[in-house]
């Protein structure tokens, strides 16, 4: 009998193991998540509400040229990697000087040396930017680029509340940082 017993706890044993091996591991491109306002996830008072928050993956620079080199110059691109960000406003607000609904969109980017033409569009769930239809954009607005000193390993999402229902949405990689104005 002490043999029936080990000899089936040997095999869920083997059983479970066999199963964790099924899981794929971890993404080059972990996903996070950015909220308005920053502290929203984190340390949120009572009664505080989130304004928008934005999903998105991280990919790393890993010396690799970023804007111009793996993400080309004057292409839709998907902001990240794997797929592309997911934007939700909890409430009507302004963005880049646009009226935008609440709800939830998927974001691109138009990258340039010196501006970038950011992209609002109706449909989700988008992997890259490889069946992005303009059709379904929602609006687009461009925004300056800016070189900074320091370098972003990962690419970032931040928001940042300016204070009297003004905020910035800032995004960057490598040394380039982008700055979206949000009202709200």
């Amino acid at each position: 009998m002490k043999n029936l017993i080990l000899s089936i706890l040997l095999l869920i044993g083997i059983a479970s193991v066999s199963d964790a091996q099924s899981f794929r591991g971890p993404d080059k491109s972990p996903m996070d998540v950015a909220y308005l306002p920053d502290n929203f996830a984190h340390d949120r008072k009572p009664g505080e509400k989130a304004i928008a928050k934005a999903y998105y993956s991280r990919p790393n620079k890993a010396e690799r040229v970023v804007f111009g080199g793996i993400v080309p110059f004057g292409k839709v691109w998907r902001l990240g990697a794997n797929e592309a960000v997911e934007f939700k406003a909890f409430q009507d607000l302004t963005l880049g000087g646009k009226s935008l609904s609440a709800g939830t969109y998927s974001m691109f980017a138009i990258p340039g040396e010196n501006e970038w033409t950011i992209i609002l569009n109706s449909d989700l769930d988008y992997w890259g930017a490889f069946s992005y239809d303009e059709s379904k954009d929602v609006f687009r607005f461009t925004v300056p680029s800016k070189s900074s000193e320091q370098v972003v390993e990962s690419f970032s999402i931040r928001f940042e509340d300016l204070g009297n229902n003004k905020a910035v949405m800032r995004m960057g990689w490598d040394q380039t940082i982008v700055e979206l104005p949000i009202s709200y």
